[in-house]
C-alpha cells in the first residue's frame, strides 16, 4: 500500500522526478559509504601507541618509533612512519606528502556531498517551474480543465519537496564529516610540527643528519 502510494506521488512530480531519484540514490550510497569509513577509522586510532612513538622521536630512538608506527592503521602514525622513513633532505616535505595522502582519504567524496546539497533543490526548482507551466498553459487553453491545473501545482510541489528534502539530509553528514576531516586536518599538523621540533632537538642532542635518521628507522622497518 506504502509503496503503491510513494509510486504514485512519484509519477504525479513529473519527468524531473528522475533525475531527483538518481540524486538521491548518490547521496544515499556517499553517506553511506562515507559513514562506514569514518567509523572504520575511529576504531582504528591507537592513542597508546601516537603516545609512545611521540616519547621515542623526542628521545632519539628513531629505530623504536619507526617500530611502534610500522604497520599502524591510526592516520597519524601513518604519517609519522612514512617521514621517518623517506625524510631524504626534507623531513617537513615527508611529512607534508603522507599528511596530504591521509586528508585526500578523509575528504573522499565531500566535493560530491557539496554538488548534491546544491543540485537536488535546483532540481526541484526546476520541477516547480514545469509544474507551474503546465498548470498556466491548461489556464490558458479553450477547454479548462481544473484536474490539469491542479494537477500542474500538484507536480511542481512534489519536485520542490522532494528536492529540499535531498538537499536537508545530505547537509547534516555533509557538515559532519567536513568538521571531522578539519578536526584530523588539526591533529596531523599538530604532530608534524611536533615531530620537526623534537628531530631537530634529537639532531643538535645526538648529532643525527637526515639520512642517518633515515637509514636507523630503516633498519628497523626491515627488522
Amino acid at each position: 500500500m506504502l509503496a503503491n502510494i510513494i509510486v504514485t506521488k512519484f509519477l504525479q512530480g513529473g519527468p524531473v522526478m528522475w533525475p531527483i531519484l538518481l540524486v538521491s540514490i548518490i547521496a544515499v550510497c556517499v553517506v553511506g559509504e562515507r559513514a562506514f569509513w569514518w567509523m572504520r577509522e575511529s576504531l582504528r586510532r591507537d592513542p597508546e601507541t601516537l603516545e609512545k612513538t611521540l616519547a621515542a622521536i623526542e628521545n632519539g630512538d628513531f629505530r623504536e618509533a619507526s617500530r611502534l608506527a610500522n604497520d599502524s592503521k591510526d592516520p597519524v602514525l601513518r604519517m609519522i612512519w612514512h617521514g621517518l622513513n623517506h625524510v631524504h633532505y626534507s623531513l617537513q616535505g615527508a611529512l607534508q606528502v603522507a599528511a596530504g595522502m591521509e586528508l585526500q582519504k578523509a575528504g573522499r567524496f565531500l566535493t560530491v556531498m557539496d554538488t548534491l546539497v546544491t543540485l537536488a533543490p535546483l532540481l526541484g526548482l526546476l520541477g516547480t517551474v514545469t509544474g507551474i507551466m503546465g498548470s498556466f498553459n491548461a489556464i490558458g487553453s479553450d477547454e479548462l480543465a481544473v484536474s490539469k491545473v491542479t494537477g500542474g501545482i500538484g507536480e511542481a510541489l512534489i519536485a520542490t519537496a522532494c528536492g529540499l528534502g535531498i538537499a536537508i539530509v545530505s547537509l547534516v553528514p555533509y557538515n559532519y564529516f567536513s568538521s571531522k576531516t578539519a578536526r584530523l586536518q588539526f591533529e596531523l599538523e599538530t604532530a608534524a610540527t611536533n615531530i620537526e621540533v623534537m628531530v631537530n632537538g634529537a639532531k643538535q642532542r645526538n648529532g643525527f643528519d637526515t639520512m642517518e635518521i633515515r637509514r636507523v628507522a630503516s633498519e628497523a622497518t626491515r627488522g
